[in-house]
């Protein structure tokens, strides 16, 4: 008798696939676009050095050539974000090329990733440095943050889908060697450095994606021990502190936007028990002495996912409309507990975001290639 999870994805391999071969199609067509391609005269890196600006931080009205002054959840329009929309796009092409190549095995998707690939990591050009230096900057106060270390969660997928396209005879072991490398370098940046390890601190969703980012680089580059790290986080830190006993996420639900940060946070969350878990260590069945769990965090979340006018609490202040999409927290929970209420509720929410905070704020968007 078939596996039950085996069922759940090929479902979802049906599902998605003539989505999958469009996004493909568009993929091929893209030319890199790298950190080099534009420049913010406010960054204090080089135009291989990644920056952005903090985003709820805005000029102040009483001096307006002061330090920025801080509206928390409204974003301003006028912040440098050229790098975080061409890591978003890099994420975007890598995923479809890779989900691609793995539903048809055919080579002309990796040989076409590997010009990205080479233009972000490799080429002395137009690559970028393995840090976050001087992410989300604010004008008067600070070069760069820990807490702009989440502008990088759309690197998760560029790592994963170049594991996945290792089979392929247009993915050379010089080029993959160099990528792995580069990677490395970025663990040892977000291990040691200041930035780093502030952001690995944060007792909310940033956290939460400095775990999940740290994780699937890790596995990128086979480092176990940091693997091993980021699971006792998970277990010791992360689900015991953020996680309510109702599954709820408090330091979430005070925030200006807290459904769509709850749901940012269980689907990091839901990303680390899939890339971490292992026969003799399954996240996903891992619970807290006082019962929080994976599981509790999606049946809290789950009725609003279905009917988000039945959410208890403030609505956010932007974006209410937009959010649910696919979120992966249901796909990752549908497969591991077979729930077939949550992935018929993923399947026909939407798999094509168009709203860049959404797009932002979604981790996985090409859920084939964890599988």
């Amino acid at each position: 008798m078939e596996d039950v999870g085996n069922v759940i994805a090929r479902q979802a391999r049906q599902t998605l696939k003539t989505d999958v071969l469009k996004q493909a199609s568009w993929a091929l067509g893209q030319e890199p676009v790298t950190v080099t391609s534009s420049f913010s005269p406010r960054s204090a890196g080089n135009i291989h050095d990644f920056y952005s600006e903090g985003d709820y931080w805005w000029p102040n009205p009483k001096d307006s050539q002061g330090p920025y002054i801080q509206k928390d959840g409204l974003t301003n329009p006028d912040n440098f974000t050229d790098h975080r929309l061409a890591m978003i796009r890099f994420g975007s092409i890598i995923g479809a090329l890779a989900t691609a190549y793995k539903l048809t095995g055919n080579d002309k998707y990796v040989r076409h990733a590997v010009i990205h690939l080479k233009a972000w990591f490799i080429n002395r050009a137009t690559k970028m440095n393995p840090n976050l230096q001087y992410a989300q900057a604010i004008k008067g106060i600070t070069t760069g943050r820990g807490i702009g270390i989440i502008d990088t969660v759309h690197l998760i997928e560029v790592a994963q889908g170049t594991l996945i396209m290792q089979a392929s005879a247009e993915m050379d072991t010089g080029t993959f060697n160099q990528v792995q490398n580069w990677f490395a370098q970025y663990l040892e940046w977000l291990n040691t450095s200041k930035n780093g390890l502030d952001e690995k601190e944060a007792k909310n969703n940033h956290g939460t994606c400095w775990v999940m980012q740290v994780a699937s680089f890790a596995k990128l580059c086979n480092n176990e021990s940091i693997k091993e790290y980021c699971r006792q986080r998970y277990k010791t830190i992360l689900l015991p502190n953020q996680m309510a006993t109702d599954g709820s996420f408090p330091l979430e639900l005070v925030r200006t936007k807290p459904y769509g940060y709850s749901i940012f946070n269980l689907d990091a969350m839901a990303v680390i028990c899939q890339i971490l878990s292992e026969e003799n260590d399954n996240l996903w069945n891992y619970s807290t002495a006082d019962g929080k769990s994976i599981k509790k965090g999606i049946e809290f979340l789950y009725p609003y996912m279905k009917n988000k006018n039945l959410w208890p609490f403030k609505r956010d202040v932007m974006y209410w409309e937009n959010w649910p999409v696919a979120q992966p927290f249901l796909f990752f929970g549908a497969k591991a507990y077979n729930h077939q209420d949550w992935l018929k509720t993923w399947m026909v929410l939407d798999h094509q975001p168009r709203e860049a905070e959404v797009i932002r704020n979604l981790p996985v968007r090409h859920p084939l290639i964890w599988l």
